[in-house]
């Protein structure tokens, strides 16, 4: 392919994953269409499967972005934290979570709206994406339980994510198993810590 080419199929690559990033955040997954991007984008729907095989292709790397976004959170959220007991570095990564559900509702719909499954073809970068957004998690547990396996230490990671994860859906889609959302970071704690903390 030649250079020219190349560069403007980034270009419009750049292009499209801009307008799909805008069209989550604003209006969620569902509106993504092929044929609105392609005219804010000035090119031809077919331009787009050329780039993107498919929509989801073209929401894996809007999530890409946004998983980059989650993960500077959690770096924030741990900075100068070293210190802390690693129950409460946990805490301040759900709490941290939270905040960027909150903020960012749709965008991180999307991380999970998106059709994708583990018999599916992931990409790697995403995957690697997903294993530093762990690693938070795993890091932490792995003080807190130094006999365990790496295995168990997957195991519990993904099960300490998933319990954060239900806390914060069912509580920002304000379903009847939810809790007030200014109870929701009492919850995370009580859960993490295994106690009631006013705030």
């Amino acid at each position: 392919m030649a250079r020219g080419t190349e560069e403007k199929r980034e270009a419009l690559k750049a292009r499209l994953v801009e307008i799909a990033e805008e069209t989550i955040a604003e209006r969620g997954i569902s509106a993504l269409r092929a044929r609105t991007i392609a005219n804010q984008a000035g090119c031809a729907v077919g331009a787009i499967y050329n780039v993107f095989g498919h929509l989801d292709d073209l929401v894996l790397a809007v999530n890409g972005r946004t998983f980059l976004r989650l993960g500077a959170e959690a770096d924030a959220a741990l900075e100068g934290c070293e210190s802390l007991p690693p129950q409460e570095r946990l805490v301040r990564l759900a709490i941290a979570y939270l905040h960027f559900a909150t903020e960012n509702p749709n965008a991180w719909r999307s991380l999970f709206d998106v059709e994708m499954s583990t018999e599916t073809d992931i990409p790697e970068w995403y995957l690697a994406a997903l294993g530093k957004l762990f690693a938070h998690i795993s890091g932490p547990l792995s003080e807190m339980h130094p006999e365990a396996s790496p295995q168990e230490i997957d195991l519990l990671t993904r099960a300490l994510f998933s319990a954060v994860h239900g806390i914060v859906l069912l509580g920002l889609e304000r379903r009847i198993s939810a809790v007030p959302p200014a109870q929701l970071e009492t919850m995370i704690r009580m859960v993490l810590l295994g106690e009631f903390r006013k705030q």
